[in-house]
């Protein structure tokens, strides 16, 4: 995502040449914020070797310890590897990149190499020492869940004379270049590929996060619209499933009413709500309402269940189920 950024802002590509320093000093500023330079490696001063490797020279020197285990896993029942770093320690000396010709006598300096976030190390050395385990160890690591594999040394180094791409601040100071972690918030490379393949892999990756990104979009619209539904079948279920006919009831009775007579209302307003033409004989025993005919009870009872009703013209009379 980050060489995208580089692309979308304007990183110059310059050519450590001659007309290296002229390119800077018209810059404003005698500086590139954000410049893609490649060349050699050559050490200013001094040179560090290596510890396993006879004549092998370089400027950054790292050596790891890492310790690999078995964990079992009381979820999946299977062991797991496990790794973990318990000794890290990286040399530095100055260097410098200069062009891949011969008499070109022009040189950029890298600062702050530790900082660059690919930086292009080799591995030259790496052994495995695994761990000697007696009978009782083997049965002590099982009963523990935890299973030393043994530890692995392993030495890096950025070597005399390897190629790297450097993007970063350019910077033209007095008579000597260099080149320096940006200021605009940018990232900073130090890296043995090429331009060309740096860039094809971040954007490789930028590709892959953002499928990444829709299928995790797609996922949670998914799930969300899955609980919505499932909440709205629910508060379906919950509600009565006869309040549309009471609404129409109500709304088939208030059009009786306005259209009767005056003295005929008194004898609807009595009547019942499921035929509307002969008087209540049913109430609910929870509210004592009078609401409907006894005799339309059976047709109702056939569409749902009725709750317990009480028959006769006021509480008291014989019960309906």
């Amino acid at each position: 995502m980050q060489w995208c950024a580089i692309l979308n802002k304007g990183a110059k590509r310059i050519h450590l040449g001659e007309d290296l320093k002229n390119i800077l000093s018209e810059a404003p500023g005698k500086c590139v914020p954000y410049a893609v330079i490649e060349g050699a490696v050559r050490s200013v001063k001094e040179t560090l070797n290596s510890q396993f490797v006879e004549n092998c020279k370089g400027v950054i020197q790292r050596l790891t310890l890492q310790e690999h285990r078995m964990v079992w896993n009381r979820t999946t029942h299977l062991w797991n590897d496990y790794s973990k770093i318990i000794h890290q320690r990286t040399n530095t000396v100055p260097f410098d990149l200069v062009p891949h010709e011969d008499g070109v006598a022009v040189a950029v300096r890298v600062l702050k190499p530790l900082d660059a976030q690919d930086l292009g190390l080799e591995t030259v050395y790496e052994k495995f020492h695994p761990s000697i385990q007696s009978f009782t160890d083997v049965i002590g690591h099982y009963i523990s869940g935890e299973r030393p594999k043994g530890i692995q040394e392993t030495e890096e180094m950025l070597k005399v004379g390897a190629t790297l791409t450097g993007v970063g601040e350019l910077v033209l100071d007095s008579s000597s270049v260099r080149l320096q972690p940006p200021k605009q918030g940018m990232q900073y490379y130090l890296s043995s590929q090429d331009f060309d393949s740096l860039l094809q892999r971040q954007e490789s990756s930028v590709r892959l996060w953002k499928v990444l990104t829709l299928v995790f979009r797609f996922t949670t619209c998914a799930v969300l619209f899955f609980i919505l539904r499932k909440h709205y079948l629910q508060r379906q279920e919950r509600q009565p499933p006869q309040a549309d006919g009471e609404g129409s009831s109500r709304s088939v009775r208030a059009q009786l009413l306005s259209r009767a007579k005056p003295e005929d209302r008194e004898s609807l307003k009595s009547a019942c709500v499921v035929c509307l033409s002969s008087f209540k004989s049913c109430v609910f025993l929870e509210c004592g309402a009078r609401v409907f005919l006894r005799r339309v009870l059976p047709r109702l009872a056939r569409a749902q269940a009725v709750p317990r009703l009480q028959t006769g013209d006021r509480p008291g009379g014989s019960l309906v189920q």
